[in-house]
């Protein structure tokens, strides 16, 4: 019974955070920017492409991501702090009304990329929605799974927050028209709070490890 809360608590940490790292609200607009143009058809099978190709990249990062680090000699405390900063900053964009343009594209590269058939992957997949912050988290959580179910739990997450990505983008022309501007940007800067919240929650685990290793 306990190790199947833990692992809920674990599913619902996941599924938290990432959702706020990787903020598929605060999309919307570009989303809709670059695919107004488009059929309801081909708006709807970008959002699936963009949604699977987000699950790859974060289970990618999940099961390989710790190899890279022991490659290039990272400790696992250096990439919490890194990840708390970078989520601390997105956090932070989110609430100042910077994210879409820090994340965003500019006019000539919006229109190159409508003419690729890679739009689902970049920009909107990488590094749009899942970047930095996401994969630094989710490598963070491979290293404190002590069980296969804690895996399995986070997988769940991942799983979840892809099935999200989907179809909000695929209601993101509906989203933008009921929410309005001062809605996506309401919803933005809520989301950037608890941003920064889980940000700052890293560095902290960080800092008190380090200190009671000394």
């Amino acid at each position: 019974m306990r190790a199947k809360r833990v692992n809920m608590e674990s599913f619902f940490f996941v599924l938290a955070a990432l959702f706020s790292v990787l903020n598929p609200i605060g999309t919307v607009p570009i989303f809709v920017a670059l695919t107004q143009e488009l059929s309801a058809k081909d708006r709807s099978r970008i959002a699936l492409m963009t949604g699977f190709n987000v699950l790859l990249i974060l289970l990618i990062s999940y099961f390989v991501g710790q190899y890279i680090l022991q490659f290039l000699g990272i400790s696992i405390s250096a990439l919490r702090i890194a990840g708390g900063l970078i989520i601390a900053s997105s956090g932070f964009a989110l609430l100042n009304g910077k994210f879409n343009k820090e994340r965003g594209m500019n006019k000539e590269v919006a229109q190159d990329a409508q003419t690729r058939s890679g739009l689902a992957l970049t920009p909107l997949a990488m590094p749009m929605l899942a970047g930095p912050g996401s994969i630094s988290l989710l490598i963070a959580q491979y290293q404190e799974a002590h069980h296969w179910l804690d895996m399995l739990s986070c997988v769940c997450a991942i799983v979840v927050v892809s099935a999200g990505i989907f179809l909000i983008l695929r209601s993101a022309h509906f989203l933008a028209k009921g929410l309005g501007a001062s809605g996506i940007v309401a919803i933005s800067r809520i989301v950037g709070f608890l941003t920064i919240a889980i940000g700052i929650q890293y560095i902290i685990h960080s800092v008190l490890f380090l200190i009671q290793s000394i």
